[in-house]
């Protein structure tokens, strides 16, 4: 299950990022993020309380590349790939790898991997209530979208990840 979203240190949601982190991890289920800060890290931390399993999937070609010139973490990540992809390839790898993402708010690169996990028809989590992609793309999928996607929006964390679950086992 991949949890994508804003990577800046002081996004609105820490907690409930925390929450879906944790949900997942009481599920037995993988957590995937870009290796990045932010909301996705956040996700992280909570899965790791939990004892949950943690993967990065950086853009960066090498653990040095991944702390210094992207300046991600390397802490909590029981795995982290390196695809040498910069961002855009890396969430190519990051979506594709996964059954379904869940968004936390995010920016364009986050619309990026949103606009993937569409055309890839993965189940999609929205965390409503957030400023940003996650709490935007529902109505844009609506607008400029196909019908018979999976999107699950909601303002709850729990109820959030049980959704895209209930998905899941229908796909």
């Amino acid at each position: 299950m991949g949890v994508i979203g804003s990577s800046e240190e002081n996004a609105k949601g820490r907690d409930k990022a925390e929450r879906i982190g944790r949900e997942i991890a009481k599920r037995k289920c993988a957590l995937l993020t870009g290796g990045c800060t932010g909301l996705p890290y956040a996700a992280v931390e909570g899965a790791k309380d939990e004892g949950g399993t943690t993967m990065g999937v950086s853009p960066a070609s090498s653990r040095k590349e991944h702390r210094e010139k992207y300046r991600y973490p390397v802490e909590d990540h029981d795995v982290l790939i390196f695809t040498g992809a910069g961002y855009k390839g890396r969430n190519v790898v990051l979506v594709r790898s996964c059954d379904a993402v869940i968004a936390t708010s995010g920016r364009m690169g986050t619309l990026n991997e949103l606009t993937i996990a569409y055309g890839e028809m993965r189940v999609m989590g929205l965390l409503k209530g957030v400023p940003g992609a996650s709490d935007e793309f529902e109505k844009l999928a609506e607008k400029l979208g196909r019908p018979g996607r999976e999107i699950v929006a909601h303002e709850d964390p729990e109820k959030l990840v049980e959704g895209v679950f209930e998905k899941l086992e229908r796909a």
